[in-house]
């Protein structure tokens, strides 16, 4: 394909823009090459600059689960547009979609939102810690929880992409309090408990991991880490930015049958645009300004456009069966690539749970940032880039899960399956 559009939009952006890119993971620099810039997308395809059309397969990083350019989604924001974009002041909406949303999730009473993932989850730990009293955090190495110092600890996803998981500007005093933890590893997590008696305010993990590759939890895992919290008086908070309302109405909170203390939402619960939240049982929300001690703002936190996008985006994942139509979908696209690759004698290991999954260029089980680091990453870039040549866009990173959106079709995901057999053929 050609991307001489994309290859000279990228040198005018690297001028004003440092790396030319306002997210790390979209420069290319762990796959090589030049990064693509879209003009539009419909549905399940993206556009790029230079013309081409591309099955997409990170549906901006999970949010455009009903595909890109969702008509209600799309009505809504410029119905709500033509009323005045911002007031900084209190509307209706907000309550609107606090509602559905609380009616859809098991465990919750109230909800604040926030304008991205980052926000959600830095204000989910502070009101943890102003709720216990604690100061000490357990993170998951690899988890991705937002670029707040608090979770630039082996960070996982675009750090790791980088090699330096412990960014420079996190000082040694944010350090201290957040202790690294092994994904899917219970005994590593009780000892650390133990270590750090009554000093650990919560547990911040992702309850499907998707920074190192999609990785599901093991069996008993986030139950266990469920009973060590309520043994020790310490908020489980899920980190749901990818996974809610992707994975079921209620996220994986109802997917797998495991209560949060808190819950950080994104991508899904702003139908595109930059929302985040984080929500609780009433007791604990209760303790957040002006309420309560524990201080949280944002000047353009529940801006009309974004609630309008929002609204419509879980109103339409709350009536038919969106989630079992995508489960089936990613089935299908795992079952078709695993055939291939196993035929083609090509080293693998694929991850799947709900509408993500990974493909790991690995030997053995891929259960955490370990494991997920041994992938063979000469051979990603060769799929990257040879599935990019076939009209398929891929995450640029082998630490990235994959989001696959409905508006693929049975079609789009055959010509997925043969675009991958001909990459390793």
């Amino acid at each position: 394909m050609i991307y001489k559009r994309s290859s000279a939009l990228f040198a005018e952006a690297e001028k004003v823009i440092p790396g030319g890119v306002n997210s790390p993971v979209r420069a290319f620099k762990a796959v090589g090459g030049t990064p693509v810039f879209v003009k539009e997308a419909k549905g399940a395809y993206l556009y790029d600059e230079d013309g081409n059309q591309l099955i997409d397969y990170i549906a901006s990083w999970g949010p455009m689960i009903l595909g890109h350019a969702h008509k209600p989604v799309v009505d809504a924001v410029i119905d709500k547009a033509k009323k005045g974009t911002s007031f900084g002041m209190p509307t209706e909406i907000e309550t609107k979609i606090a509602e559905l949303a609380v009616s859809m999730v098991p465990n919750i009473d109230k909800i604040r939102f926030v304008n991205s993932g980052t926000e959600a989850c830095m204000s989910a730990v502070r009101l943890a810690r102003g709720y216990t009293n604690k100061d000490k955090i357990i993170k998951f190495a690899g988890c991705y929880h937002g670029h707040s110092d608090s979770f630039l600890i082996q960070a996982g996803s675009g750090a790791v992409t980088f090699g330096s998981p412990n960014s420079p500007g996190v000082t040694q005093g944010t350090a201290k309090d957040t202790l690294l933890a092994k994904y899917n590893d219970l005994a590593n997590v009780e000892a650390l408990i133990e270590a750090n008696k009554n000093e650990i305010a919560c547990i911040i993990i992702e309850p499907v991991a998707g920074n190192m590759g999609c990785i599901p939890p093991k069996a008993g895992f986030l139950e266990g880490l469920r009973q060590l919290c309520d043994a020790n008086n310490i908020l489980l908070v899920f980190d749901e930015v990818m996974t809610g309302f992707r994975l079921a109405k209620g996220g994986a909170q109802e997917l797998l049958g495991i209560k949060a203390d808190i819950v950080c939402f994104g991508k899904v619960i702003g139908g595109g645009l930059p929302v985040g939240a984080f929500a609780a049982k009433a007791e604990i929300m209760d303790h957040l300004a002006p309420l309560g001690p524990v201080y949280q703002a944002g000047t353009l936190s529940g801006n009309p456009l974004a609630m309008a996008a929002g609204l419509a985006m879980l109103e339409e994942l709350n009536t038919g069966d969106v989630f079992s139509s995508l489960a089936k979908k990613t089935e299908y696209l795992h079952k078709g690539i695993a055939e291939v690759l196993e035929r083609l004698k090509v080293t693998h290991t694929i991850n799947r749970l709900g509408s993500m999954m990974s493909v790991h260029f690995s030997e053995g089980q891929v259960v955490d940032f370990e494991t997920s680091a041994k992938g063979n990453n000469e051979t990603f870039k060769t799929f990257f880039h040879g599935m990019l040549n076939q009209g398929v866009y891929l995450a640029p990173s082998a630490f990235e899960s994959w989001f696959l959106n409905d508006a693929l079709s049975y079609e789009d995901l055959d010509k997925t399956i043969a675009a991958c057999e001909a990459v390793f053929s």
